[in-house]
């Protein structure tokens, strides 16, 4: 015992610090948690559950409104249901409206078939071919979560607005310019670029894991390649594709920013009503409306942990083919022209914001960054001014990083020790990915900012300690997603090697595990810090004058004003600044790329 231990006064203070050190991070995690998240959180949904609108609970108001729900609102009097469905019968089985929930649903579907179609190819690509600029492919799969989804938005008005690149070339080209801003199609399509990547990465790292020996089988059996993809291909691919489906459909139904700024209240989804239910400072509504979201985003959250945990610990496959190869091949034809479909959608809104914030009425300028200089230099205090905007962005970033990583670190610790009931532990500790920003930032106004009361004290903290404990609980999960499959790779031998070699449980950690998942470690940590630079739905509800408004909430007040330069300008700097970010998770690491 003493050999394990260590022997002596040392010894077990390296044992007690081995046994003891992980239950007391997570303890310390578990109250963090609590303070963060789940005491916001639960003040708003409290608020729902038990609060009144005109006399009648929040919920229950949501549920029997037809804006919100439409014809599924009657569903609240079971009594009136035959009768509904009697009388929609002999109409003739018109269209049926299910309200602003039934729309974000509608949108949030669309959303998910676009990203499908445009990631699924990309997945195959990856998994299955070798070809020059493949690394690059590969960390354009990282744009959901380096990209502030405030800028993608930027980037499409630039792309797409009536005076965008695009009706400026169709200009050009002697042909009528198209208006497409505020359109359904444009919201969908601006999804598509933002989560088409994370269904490429899930099921790319499925894809290239097969077990190939089936499929050879079943050539070999005389099934062609159509035939062997539908019966031994696709229902390995499943579970990935339903989990980047989920993943993507819960991300495009709790989408703001993109719809807030392509679709406005033309095109509201329950994010956009929530926040307008913010700002007209009626609380008891959007607390109901809250409660309704969270249930299915809860829901949608659980089931795509469940279904991504099946993923893991498949092998790898064969070497890649190279692409470039014969060109009469028509699969390698496909693959270079989905690359060239892939290129102007991704490439198209970041450069057209770029070219938009260099270009004036006359031609090539610098004017809109003179605006921005020059706003810094004279605005008056209530302005949106630039360097405080990128002040915050940084600092709160570094604060945030601070709390993320140890959080994120001890869940991805936690889920490797397989305690039991390690898969509900899971889903509470990735909560986050499931709570909309804007209920998260809701929840911090109300029970921190205002202040809440405590042993007789009332206790308050200001606009920018509640961006970085929004931000720190928007990405930690993220750190966890980066580092945990990293740990599940570790070879658990070398640990219980030093074990016996007479190392406590917290020194085989340090000296064996550490080095192992240390990229994953710093990437995530670099994932962390571009989230929390790029976050907009909770800070948008919490910044209050320059003290906390950030580069992603000044680009959109830039963009409020209609002026679209200055808001280019800033979304470049932006894009910047998050560039950093990008370079360390591509160089040192990321999540698990076989």
């Amino acid at each position: 015992m003493n050999l394990k231990r260590g022997g002596g006064r040392i010894g077990r203070l390296q044992y007690w610090t081995g046994e003891y050190a992980l239950r007391g991070v997570a303890v310390v995690t578990a109250i963090v948690l609590v303070v963060l998240f789940y005491y916001p959180v639960g003040t708003v949904l409290a608020n729902g559950l038990f609060g009144s609108v005109e006399g009648t609970n929040p919920v229950l108001a949501v549920l029997g409104s037809e804006f919100y729900l439409g014809a599924a609102s009657g569903l609240t009097d079971p009594s009136a249901v035959p009768g509904g469905v009697l009388d929609w019968m002999r109409a003739g089985f018109p269209a049926v409206d299910f309200g602003l929930v039934g729309f974000t649903v509608y949108q949030a579907l669309l959303s998910t078939l676009a990203s499908l179609a445009l990631g699924l190819p990309g997945a195959s690509l990856l998994a299955h071919y070798d070809f020059p600029g493949r690394e690059t492919v590969r960390s354009l799969t990282m744009l959901p979560f380096v990209l502030p989804s405030i800028m993608v938005a930027i980037g499409f008005v630039a792309m797409f607005g009536d005076q965008g690149v695009l009706n400026s070339f169709l200009g050009w080209l002697g042909l009528e310019s198209v208006s497409v801003m505020y359109t359904l199609q444009l919201v969908v399509l601006a999804h598509a670029f933002y989560n088409a990547p994370l269904v490429t990465r899930i099921v790319g790292a499925a894809w290239a894991g097969l077990d190939r020996s089936k499929i050879e089988t079943a050539r070999g059996l005389g099934a062609g390649p159509i035939r062997a993809f539908v019966d031994v291909t696709l229902p390995q691919l499943g579970p990935a594709i339903l989990a980047g489906a989920l993943l993507t459909f819960l991300f495009t139904f709790m989408s703001f920013p993109i719809v807030l700024a392509l679709g406005g209240l033309e095109l509201a989804t329950v994010e956009v009503w929530l926040y307008a239910r913010v700002q007209q400072l009626e609380l008891a509504q959007a607390a109901g409306l809250a409660v309704v979201e969270t249930v299915i985003t809860l829901s949608l959250t659980y089931a795509a942990l469940r279904y991504e945990s099946g993923q893991r610990g498949l092998g790898r496959g064969p070497n890649r083919k190279p692409l470039i190869g014969s060109l009469r091949d028509p699969r390698r034809l496909g693959l270079l022209a989905y690359g060239l479909v892939v290129g102007i959608v991704f490439l198209g809104p970041i450069l057209s914001m770029v070219v938009e914030s260099l270009t004036g009425p006359g031609g090539p300028t610098l004017e809109h960054y003179a605006f921005l200089l020059e706003r810094q230099a004279t605005g008056a205090s209530y302005q949106v001014k630039p360097l405080p905007a990128i002040r915050n962005s940084l600092m709160f970033g570094l604060a945030a990083l601070g709390i993320a990583v140890p959080m994120g670190v001890t869940v991805a610790v936690l889920e490797d020790s397989r305690i039991p009931g390690s898969r509900l532990l899971g889903t509470l500790l990735m909560a986050p990915l499931a709570v909309s920003g804007i209920v998260l930032g809701l929840g911090l106004l109300q029970g921190l900012v205002f202040g809440t009361e405590l042993f007789g004290h009332r206790i308050t903290v200001t606009g920018p300690v509640a961006i970085v404990a929004a931000h720190a609980v928007a990405a930690y999960p993220f750190v966890t997603r980066t580092v945990s499959p990293m740990l599940q790779q570790v070879d658990h031998r070398l640990v219980e090697t030093a074990r016996v070699l007479g190392a406590s449980r917290g020194r085989a950690r340090f000296d064996v595990e550490l080095p192992l998942v240390l990229p994953g470690i710093v990437a995530g940590a670099a994932l962390a810090y571009a989230i929390s630079v790029g976050e907009f739905d909770s800070t948008i509800i919490l910044a209050e004058g320059s003290s906390s408004y950030t580069m992603p909430v000044a680009v959109e007040r830039y963009l409020g004003n209609r002026t679209l330069g200055p808001a280019t300008a800033m979304g470049t700097v932006l894009l910047g600044v998050t560039a950093i970010s990008f370079v360390v998770i591509d160089r040192v690491g990321g999540w698990w790329e076989p």
